[in-house]
This record gives structure tokens, C-alpha cells and sequence, in this order.
């Protein structure tokens, strides 16, 4: 949890006294969500590797001659991963919290199911670069080069609105930028944002729908 409190507190009360187009809130108000999106990005995406540490060490054999199809096994690969990146992004709320960002009971209530949602399609991301890997330095090496694209080039640390037109079109691409966008919309009072959240859900929903489908399918073929 260290990363998330210096992102805070440094960029947040550093950056932040440098930064004015924000839309009038605190600079450490409009990175919060962002930090929130990063957590589950990278948690998500590198406790894949647990399909690599139970390939290495045999324990996925045991797995697969169980009853059961390698859907089910995908699925709890997905929910085992996704429950310890939204524990982790809880962590980082109550640290915003602690360090003076305003929230309120009912956006916090907003927030988790959103949280949900979103980590849905970044953990099978993560768990697709697990089940094609067979080194544990092969799976590091891709995470990283796909992780860190997609969190710079979410709006997590600055808005899009003010970015070159060919700039913002690669951040609009990026499925992580729609759930940054939608948890600023419900933690902030009066972001006015310039896509409507019921857009950004529909976008997550549909690229988690095809993330768990490609996923499931890459696991099922992987011997």
C-alpha cells in the first residue's frame, strides 16, 4: 500500500499545486479515483500469476483432474483475483479518507459495485497473459509493457478534455479510462463530465463480457 500513498500525498499535494485544470476541485480529490483504478489494474493483472506458480509447482495438475470444467476453474481464478484488488481498492479509500478527501457514505456505496465491475475484465487480462506465459519473467516482462499504458493513458492523473484531439482518441480506446471516468463521476459532487456514466458502464460491461469470453476460451485450450 505504499504506492497508492505516495501517489497521494506527493502528486496529489505536490503536482497538484502545479496543476489548474481539474475543473476547480483539489488536485488530491481528482486523483483518488485514478489511484483507485491503478490498484485494481495492478493487482488485478499481476495475481494472474498464480497460474503460473501453480503450473510450475504441479498443483494446477490436481486442479484440472478434478469434477469440474476449466470454465469453473477460470472463474475462480477470476473471483479469488478480483476479491483481493477490491479489498485493496477499499484500502485505498479509507487512506483517502485519512488524508482529507470528501466522501460520503452514499458515493462510497456507488463506488464498490462500480469497483466490481470494473475489475472483472482487468482480471482476465491478467489471468489471459498467465495461461499463454510458461515463465514467470515472461508474465512480468508483458504486464508491465500492458499495465502502464493503460493507466497513463486513462485520464487517472489529468483530464483528457484538454488534450490534443489525436491524443484523446488513443485515451478513449483505452477501456480503463471509462472506469476512471465513471468512479470520478460518483465520488466527486459536481463532476461534470463529458462522457455520461451510463456510457461508461455499458462500455466496462461490454469489455467484460468479452475479456471473461476470451479468457475462458484460452484457458480451456491451454494444455
Amino acid at each position: 500500500m505504499i504506492t497508492p500513498v505516495l501517489w497521494l500525498v506527493i502528486f496529489g499535494g505536490g503536482l497538484g499545486l502545479s496543476l489548474s485544470a481539474t475543473g476547480g476541485f483539489n488536485y488530491t480529490q481528482f486523483l483518488l479515483p485514478g489511484i483507485i483504478a491503478q490498484t485494481l489494474l495492478f493487482t488485478a493483472m499481476f495475481l494472474g500469476i498464480s497460474v503460473i506458480w501453480d503450473r510450475q509447482f504441479g498443483f494446477m495438475k490436481e486442479i484440472l483432474v478434478a469434477p469440474i470444467g476449466r470454465v469453473s476453474i477460470f472463474a475462480g481464478k477470476m473471483f479469488g483475483v478480483g476479491t483481493a484488488a477490491i479489498i485493496q481498492g477499499l484500502i485505498v479509500i479509507i487512506l483517502g479518507f485519512l488524508i482529507g478527501v470528501p466522501l460520503t457514505l452514499y458515493s462510497i456505496s456507488l463506488v464498490i459495485p462500480l469497483m466490481i465491475i470494473i475489475t472483472i475484465g482487468l482480471t482476465c487480462i491478467g489471468l489471459i497473459i498467465a495461461s499463454i506465459m510458461t515463465s514467470l519473467e515472461s508474465f512480468g516482462t508483458i504486464v508491465t509493457f500492458v499495465n502502464l499504458p493503460m493507466f497513463f493513458l486513462s485520464g487517472a492523473l489529468f483530464p483528457v478534455t484538454n488534450l490534443p484531439p489525436w491524443i484523446q482518441l488513443i485515451f478513449y480506446l483505452n477501456p480503463l479510462t471509462y472506469g476512471v471516468d465513471a468512479l470520478r463521476t460518483v465520488m466527486i459532487s459536481g463532476w461534470h463530465s463529458i462522457i455520461p456514466i451510463q456510457y461508461d458502464l455499458l462500455i466496462i460491461c461490454l469489455f467484460d463480457v468479452a475479456m471473461v469470453a476470451i479468457g475462458t476460451y484460452f484457458f480451456s485450450k491451454k494444455q
